[in-house]
């Protein structure tokens, strides 16, 4: 698909509430608060101080209210209620569309006059009590929505036996990255790989759910190959400080590098892309690396092998020596990484884009609200 066809004008309004995010949902929750704009909506995001800041909704068409929803429940979630209701008072809106299940039950106890709309991005997967916890919490967001939306059909399936009355697949599409701005030599010359020595890169929040341990073990195997592996990962998140001390301890050829804002550059100077997690729904790193061609091993969980195919390399999760044989097999087999080159970019090919993201959307929003007229712009 492409991004060729405008979206469907939808002349109303809509909230889009988002809980703390570094990641995948506050840039999609940008991303739709950007098209929904040119598409003639007024745009309302509730969400974190901290979303504004590295997000910048505003910067792409919509107002902001901070509304201070944390990542995990806390007494401070009656705070988060009240404030989103006197944001919604203050501005009213058409619909409101709440992104994750943090988002969505806040939303759902400040009961909004509008109907409420939520996005599934993200499977529970904790145990004990928070598990728990967390599971009656999709109980009661699905039971308490208008449309359901899951980023991938697992998701979906979860949303309507939890009660979901209408529950609706919502593929979430990474936003385009810009060209690279530095030539694949830079790049590899920041973390002093030279000649043929492999780059490999991952890409996400420093959380246990993305499973880097799996990673970190796999790559202090490589410590023996020659050239060895250098092994990077970009993102931020409250797993840096153990996962540091498992590098340092496992002696692994594993840098982490941060926050980082040149995914594009990134992707220009990696020879492979690895994915670990425990699950993911359509996972934005994913799209990235098929979109630019980087031969990719991930997880079989959730919604990837849907979203890939057959242009990736799939292993079980959690597994270690799975990993660790794909990689080594694709390392040693050029024609097999550049024919998953190829695959990967035509499997990207067949995505939804970012604005057949946004039509669908406004397609929904118009349906909940006939007393708005749609057409095309």
């Amino acid at each position: 698909m492409t991004d060729a066809s405008p979206a469907p004008r939808w002349p109303g309004s809509v909230a889009l509430v988002l809980a703390s995010s570094t990641g995948g949902v506050g840039q999609h929750v940008r991303s739709v608060a950007r098209g929904l704009t040119e598409a003639g909506a007024a745009v309302l995001v509730c969400g974190p101080a901290a979303t504004q800041d590295q997000f910048d909704f505003t910067g792409a068409g919509a107002r902001f209210t901070p509304v201070e929803i944390p990542a995990s429940p806390t007494p401070g979630d009656a705070r988060a209620v009240t404030a989103l209701r006197r944001a919604l008072t203050q501005t009213p809106v058409d619909v409101v569309h709440a992104h994750g299940l943090r988002a969505g039950l806040v939303a759902a106890l400040a009961r909004p006059a509008a109907p409420l709309v939520v996005t599934w991005h993200n499977a529970v997967l904790a145990g004990g009590l928070r598990g728990t916890v967390s599971r009656l919490v999709e109980r009661v967001v699905a039971r308490s929505v208008r449309v359901a939306l899951g980023a991938s059909a697992d998701l979906v399936e979860r949303a309507a036996a939890l009660g979901a009355t209408d529950a609706r697949l919502a593929p979430v599409a990474a936003p385009a990255l810009p060209a690279p701005r530095r030539r694949r030599a830079a790049v590899r010359a920041e973390f002093g790989v030279t000649g043929d020595r492999p780059l490999i890169l991952s890409v996400g929040r420093l959380h246990p759910q993305k499973r880097y341990d799996v990673l970190i073990d796999a790559a202090a195997r490589w410590r023996t190959r020659t050239p060895a592996p250098a092994v990077v990962i970009a993102g931020s998140g409250p797993a840096y400080l153990p996962l540091a001390a498992r590098i340092s301890a496992a002696r692994a050829p594993v840098t982490l590098l941060g926050h980082r804002t040149d995914v594009a550059d990134l992707l220009a100077g990696a020879d492979l892309a690895v994915v670990t997690s425990d699950w993911e729904a359509r996972q934005l790193f994913a799209q990235e690396a098929l979109r630019a061609g980087v031969p990719l091993v991930a997880t079989a969980v959730g919604g990837l092998p849907e979203l890939v195919g057959d242009a990736a390399v799939l292993v079980p999760p959690g597994d270690v020596d799975a990993v660790d044989a794909a990689v080594r097999e694709l390392l040693d087999d050029a024609p097999r990484r550049a024919e998953l080159s190829r695959r990967g970019a035509a499997r990207a090919a067949t995505w939804p884009t970012e604005a057949d993201t946004v039509a669908a959307l406004a397609a929904l929003y118009a349906e909940l609200t006939p007393q708005h007229s749609t057409g095309n712009r």
